[in-house]
């Protein structure tokens, strides 16, 4: 059961690092950028497919994949970009976050 969530967290965590080399790509760095970007986000999905295999259901995993991914890369923006996060972007981010949970606590599998 914990083998899920790991998995689950890792595939998070390469999908945001494979967002954030998007950008660093689409700036002006080297082309190699979208090999880190391409193979970030193949094992990105082959490990959420993993996540399925060990019977965490569909909504929740893709639910918390989703949406950790979307606060995580904002949050990311900001931190290495300086890129613009207002209160409505906060707001959304604690909007996503009460939602994950409700998504988990609403599911049979937890």
């Amino acid at each position: 059961m914990i083998i899920g969530w790991i998995l689950l967290a890792v595939a998070i965590i390469l999908e945001v690092a494979a967002t954030i080399s998007l950008r660093m790509a689409s700036v002006g760095g080297s082309r190699w950028w979208y090999a880190g970007v391409a193979a970030a986000y193949l094992v990105s999905f082959s490990l959420l497919s993993l996540t399925l295999r060990t019977g965490i259901p569909l909504g929740v995993a893709y639910g918390i994949w989703a949406a950790t991914g979307v606060a995580l890369t904002a949050l990311a923006g900001r931190a290495l970009f300086k890129e613009k996060l207002t209160r409505k972007m906060l707001l959304g981010i604690g909007l996503i976050l009460i939602g994950v949970l409700l998504i988990e606590l609403g599911s049979s599998y937890a």
